[in-house]
């Protein structure tokens, strides 16, 4: 008899008890049969990853060019699709929102700011399942991300608008006040970048509106709103509107 199929592992389980001489556990040599059924399913499921993992690669590079990422961070995201292949965390996901979460870890690692909805929306599928997603990748891997860098966020939002560099320096003396109060934590980096820009824009006397800003920084105007709020309540910035 052998020992049971499991439906719990990609090959049901016989590859477990096979060793390279085409004998199971109890050393019994596989009859024709069961030969040939083990090497269809091997065969099978070395096409299937292949499949995905083509797919895969197929979706994060439309991903990356929509998303003008260097060439490191796309090799950087096939490196770690792979990885989440070896471990078959990609089973019973959406090939889709796994290759996007690793877009997004891969922009993390080699520090490329893009956020967390850009890459969502570059992949066609919505924020909460990117999100969704990219949590478990990293739970699963034990992936080191660096920190956010709320700064770079800043620097990035200000050189798409086009705004001066003393904008920039006061952004970033009000984005370090705040880290100071505790004011950016469980905060998302954009919304907080977006705040302190258009602040800053206020102080500075230099018109930008809330949409612009909401625009290039991918969040809405509610949010700079609430965060624009949060932060001159909480700094006693004084700003004329």
């Amino acid at each position: 008899m052998g020992s049971p199929l499991t439906l719990t592992i990609h090959d049901r389980g016989m590859s477990t008890v096979i060793d390279w001489r085409d004998k199971d556990i109890h050393g019994r040599r596989l009859n024709p049969m069961k030969r040939a059924q083990l090497y269809r399913m091997r065969k099978w499921d070395r096409r299937s990853k292949q499949r995905n993992l083509a797919y895969a690669l197929s979706e994060m590079t439309k991903s990356a060019y929509k998303l003008k990422l260097p060439r490191s961070v796309l090799e950087t995201a096939s490196m770690i699709y792979r990885s989440s292949i070896r471990k078959r965390l990609t089973r019973g996901r959406s090939i889709r929102g796994i290759a996007a979460a690793s877009i997004y870890m891969a922009c993390r690692q080699c520090k490329v700011i893009r956020t967390l909805e850009e890459v969502a929306n570059a992949a066609n599928i919505s924020k909460k399942n990117q999100a969704r997603n990219y949590r478990f990748l990293l739970r699963k891997l034990k992936a080191k991300v660096p920190p956010i860098d709320h700064e770079e966020y800043v620097s990035r939002l200000i050189g798409k608008l086009e705004l001066s560099g003393d904008v920039e320096k006061v952004a970033i003396e009000i984005l370090e006040n705040a880290r100071e109060l505790k004011l950016t934590g469980g905060r998302a980096p954009a919304g907080i970048a977006a705040a302190t820009t258009y602040i800053a824009c206020l102080l500075m006397k230099e018109t930008r509106t809330q949409g612009e800003i909401a625009k290039e920084a991918n969040v809405t105007e509610v949010t700079i709103r609430n965060r624009y709020k949060e932060l001159i309540d909480e700094l006693d910035i004084k700003v004329k509107l």
